[in-house]
């Protein structure tokens, strides 16, 4: 974007004084995962740092299924970026959306404000893909932000309430028929998730119709769910699914999708309540700079984790596309941004210093682990060679994700949230405000 500025562009924020002495600026785009941890190791560093975010909140996505369930409220998963930072001086936090990056001027362009810089990590992020079907979000949304959450919360709440004064069976049948698109961790849980609430939170609450029959479908493409799992995780996981009720469709492509139902593998399936879990892309950042990407859209990066020909400037997370150490693409998941902020954030303090090693060291990613959870009592972790499910999974799956919430606070409300839902099978989120 190299477009010349007008009268009623956004005002040029961080224009230097020459009584103040110069401090190299730092400008991070996204408040996710990536994004505050490359904030957090410049927090000594002689810089001034803007975080740019269209939201004023930190959400830790992978339990954003849980809100989307009834069993956790948004506040129990977001923080605002400005308390999180409250203590770091060199940070200013910016509620914008961006709309550009001029290449030349170095600056990036908000619909509020213009911030130049003289280091730029761009950590948005991704969003749902619907394969060239874009117009299928209005009819299947997907689960990236929680605005996202609370609306599928309120269809699967309101599917209930509508069956349970419909009239027609068929209408009912409908209403009640839930279809998970996409058999990856987030499709897995929110299938798995469903099925409690209508078999165990709801089946006492309604008078005419019994939640308990509901009809959970989960679509995968693909052979079998959890392709990044080896077999045996993946098997137990479908196996643990059905035993909870839930129909899995492996070898199933989605072909259309509309207000009233899905259509996989030539078969119409009339349902109310679409979910959509089966693909992501980059954000737009690839086309703002111009630069090479893959097909998902994700910016391509040197070793370093920077965009090739334009010095200063990195992408991180889902943002990226880096090959590791095992010829395989750094996964799009949360502890992997983590690092790449962490990495980027030291490489800039780094240079700051006059570091030039320093500066250039190769990202290095360390894989930990997957896991996901099935539902009660029930998950998948994979540690290396140690393999863990059942309950002994589901333990360490609610430990490792209470661990990494932010604030004492969120993990004491969660841990307590998620025992007295183990003991009662109660969700006190259960509210229909979209």
């Amino acid at each position: 974007m190299n477009a010349s500025r007008g009268t009623d562009d956004p005002p040029i924020v961080g224009a230097v004084s020459p009584e103040i002495p110069y401090r190299p600026r730092v400008v991070i785009l996204g408040a996710g995962f990536g994004g505050l941890e490359a904030a957090k190791a410049l927090a000594d560093a002689p810089v001034e740092v803007t975080l740019v975010d269209r939201q004023n909140h930190h959400c830790f996505q992978p339990l954003l299924y849980q809100v989307a369930t009834a069993a956790l409220s948004p506040a129990d998963i977001a923080w605002p970026i400005r308390a999180i930072f409250r203590d770091q001086a060199n940070l200013r936090a910016v509620m914008a959306s961006v709309t550009g990056i001029d290449r030349e001027r170095r600056h990036v362009v908000t619909d509020r404000i213009v911030l130049p810089f003289d280091h730029l990590i761009i950590a948005t992020g991704a969003t749902h893909s619907y394969f060239g079907h874009d117009e299928w979000a209005a009819v299947a949304p997907g689960l990236k932000r929680v605005e996202d959450a609370t609306r599928i919360r309120g269809r699967i709440l309101a599917a209930f309430e509508k069956a349970e004064v419909a009239t027609d069976p068929e209408t009912r049948r409908r209403l009640t028929t839930f279809v998970v698109i996409g058999g990856g961790p987030t499709g897995v849980e929110m299938a798995g998730a469903i099925a409690e609430v209508a078999r165990q939170t709801l089946r006492r609450d309604f008078r005419r119709i019994d939640p308990a029959v509901s009809r959970i479908v989960l679509v995968e493409a693909g052979p079998r769910l959890l392709p990044a799992l080896p077999e045996d995780l993946s098997t137990y996981a479908e196996d643990s699914l059905r035993r909870m009720g839930v129909e899995v469709r492996t070898g199933s492509a989605v072909t259309a999708c509309d207000p009233h139902g899905v259509v996989m593998g030539g078969e119409r399936l009339d349902a109310e309540t679409l979910i959509w879990a089966a693909g992501v892309t980059a954000s737009p950042a690839a086309r703002w700079l111009g630069a090479a990407h893959d097909r998902a859209g994700r910016i391509t990066v040197g070793p370093d984790l920077s965009v090739p020909g334009m010095i200063g400037v990195y992408a991180i997370g889902d943002t990226a596309h880096l090959t590791g150490q095992d010829g395989k693409p750094i996964p799009g998941i949360a502890p992997a941004a983590k690092q790449m902020g962490r990495h980027v954030g030291r490489s800039i303090a780094a240079r700051v210093a006059g570091d030039t090693a320093g500066a250039s060291r190769p990202f290095h990613y360390r894989h930990h682990g997957d896991l996901a959870t099935v539902g009660r009592r029930a998950a998948v972790v994979r540690i290396v060679r140690l393999h863990l499910k059942g309950f002994v999974g589901w333990l360490f799956w609610s430990l490792a994700h209470v661990w990494y919430l932010i604030g004492a606070r969120n993990r004491i409300v969660v841990a307590f949230t998620w025992l007295w839902s183990y003991l009662t099978f109660q969700r006190g989120a259960r509210l229909i405000n979209s």
